[in-house]
């Protein structure tokens, strides 16, 4: 391919995910970009079972019905329906993008008079795909912690969410791994100051303004400094 943006820094190979939530989405799946030949060619024969011919060929008039497994592959396919919605989706994805950026300015004005929060950062250079909005409390300078500043908002008929919980805590790793909270202290500080307010393409300006009014209203009723 001829390096589009989202592949011009790649040296083997990047993948998207297009599940429900995310900026374009098929309903689930995702895709894999690369450069290398090589690679893509490996990556189509391991999504389809290792089939040696695509599956799809082998009911055209110029298929056969014979074919070989010539790799221990997966069920990695996206489906012809799937992919459907991703073609529809990918024609309005930057009048999409360009409405959770618009969010996500107002929300940076909002929210960057309140030194309790800190808003995300967005590097010189860098197009952010606004998939989320992560808000940083800083619990020092509020009455409260992240988990209470979340029960605040859903009393206020705001949902949000958490994205991510560190690999760490999980109960499989700790007790396989006997891994620690300190032991990757950066992600388990971050990971109790993090919010994801909620971001998406049908947002009204009405609905953008109650999530500002909620986080605002809690953020000064509990800010101790």
């Amino acid at each position: 391919m001829d390096s589009p943006p989202t592949t011009s820094h790649l040296q083997l190979a990047t993948c998207f995910s297009f599940y429900a939530t995310k900026s374009l989405t098929t309903g689930e799946g995702g895709m894999l970009v690369t450069e290398n030949a090589e690679i893509a060619e490996r990556c189509r024969l391991m999504s389809l079972h290792g089939i040696s011919k695509d599956a799809w060929k082998r009911y055209t008039a110029e298929g056969s019905w014979y074919y070989e497994i010539v790799a221990p592959g997966f069920k990695y396919n996206l489906t012809d329906i799937a992919a459907s919605l991703g073609l529809a989706q990918l024609a309005k994805v930057e009048r999409m993008w360009l409405r959770r950026q618009a969010i996500a300015r107002r929300y940076d004005a909002a929210f960057a008079q309140l030194p309790s929060l800190e808003c995300p950062t967005v590097r010189p250079g860098i197009q952010h795909a606004w998939h989320l909005y992560l808000l940083r409390i800083h619990p020092e300078r509020l009455g409260i912690d992240r988990n209470t500043f979340i029960d605040e908002l859903k009393r206020l008929g705001i949902g949000c969410s958490v994205h991510f919980i560190p690999l760490h805590l999980h109960p499989y790793y700790r007790e396989n791994y006997a891994y620690r909270p300190e032991d990757f202290p950066i992600a388990a500080r971050e990971y109790q100051r993090a919010i994801s307010l909620p971001i998406y393409s049908k947002m009204s300006d009405a609905d953008a303004q109650r999530v500002i009014e909620a986080v605002c209203s809690i953020a000064q009723q509990h800010r101790t400094h």
